[in-house]
């Protein structure tokens, strides 16, 4: 252990109570003896309890068949969330507006964010009535189990597998954290097969006796995989392990336009790999807080001035990891249309 490490100890402690995922960030997270002593483990079944009981007190939020859902599959899946006129006047604006906008590049894959803070929603009325409307803020509340403020973003995933880069990581079936966790993806087009849909393993968002055995072997030596996101906390899913864990096989999510799916992103889920040249549109959503508290209110995003700003506020760290460390994963892409060719 460096010395810095040891100076950086109790920092390190104080990150197991809060969300805080990463193997190889933190020998704590990451050591093997405390892994095989249980820590692993004790962390996820702690989150997963403490999340059920904050859910409870959000059941209110839901209807009684979309609890059921959740609870059995760990995904919500509406159609037909607006009117033919409301889709009709959503896909006006997002094709005719030119917001600023932010993109990722994944191997084959870029994947734009564009922030809708309430300066933005103002004089889209549309844009503005399903970002607010309750299925998504309800959705994302209830399945993350804590009435907090949303991450919201327009958002365009943008593939090529014809050129010659790596694939895109997002293909691969992972998890994205140890404890529960929401993300929803409202689709303002058809979803075709072969374009690369969201893929979602249902029932992987609960701790079955195989998902710990599971998580417990990972534990002991995610912090030297050599797979970066899988040693960060993103632990990945290998194909053959799939059967082990008595999954049944993914649901595919090739829905037609106006279908708004909420999911539980601590279950193993994928963006299926896309057959060909592929555009995809449509609003994203991402709520996840410190698993271990055990209120569901008090988020301080929720204050006047801050409601509603928190994509946008991520977004200009970004910039600021532009100017400070001379790289950053989201380039600014400048005030563009929604679906223009990205630049990097």
């Amino acid at each position: 252990m460096r010395a810095a490490d040891v100076l950086k100890m109790p920092l390190y402690a104080a990150e197991l109570a809060t969300g805080a995922k990463s193997f190889c960030d933190n020998p704590l997270i990451g050591s093997r003896r405390l892994n095989e002593a249980g820590l692993h483990v004790k962390r996820i079944r702690l989150a997963e309890q403490m999340a059920d009981a904050r859910r409870k007190r959000l059941a209110h939020l839901m209807s009684e068949e979309d609890r059921a859902a959740y609870q059995r599959d760990g995904f919500i899946a509406t159609r037909d969330l607006v009117s033919t006129e409301e889709l009709a006047g959503l896909r006006r604006e997002v094709e005719t507006t030119r917001f600023d906008a932010w993109d990722m590049r994944q191997g084959n894959a870029v994947t734009r964010f564009i922030p809708l803070p309430p300066k933005v929603l103002k004089g889209l009325p549309y844009l503005k009535s399903v970002v607010w409307s309750k299925a998504i803020q309800n959705g994302l509340r209830y399945v993350a189990s804590t009435n907090g403020d949303p991450l919201m973003y327009l958002h365009i995933v943008m593939t090529d597998p014809a050129k010659n880069r790596k694939a895109d990581p997002q293909t691969a079936f992972h998890s994205d954290t140890f404890h529960q966790t929401a993300k929803c993806w409202f689709f303002l087009y058809d979803i075709d097969d072969a374009e690369g849909p969201f893929t979602y393993i249902a029932g992987s968002h609960r701790l079955t006796k195989e998902r710990l055995d599971w998580e417990r072997q990972h534990s002991l030596t995610a912090s030297t995989d050599k797979n970066r996101l899988h040693a960060r906390g993103s632990f990945r899913l290998a194909a053959h392990e799939l059967d082990k864990l008595n999954y049944p096989q993914p649901t595919r999510f090739s829905v037609p336009a106006n279908t708004l799916v909420v999911a539980d992103t601590h279950g193993f889920h994928a963006r299926a790999a896309s057959e060909r040249a592929s555009v995809r549109v449509g609003l994203y959503g991402s709520l996840r807080r410190n698993p271990f508290l055990p209120w569901t209110g008090l988020d301080v995003f929720t204050l006047p001035g801050l409601k509603g700003r928190q994509a946008q506020i991520h977004m200009m760290q970004k910039n600021l990891d532009v100017r400070l460390k001379g790289r950053t994963s989201h380039k600014y892409a400048g005030k563009i249309l929604a679906t223009e060719p990205s630049r990097f």
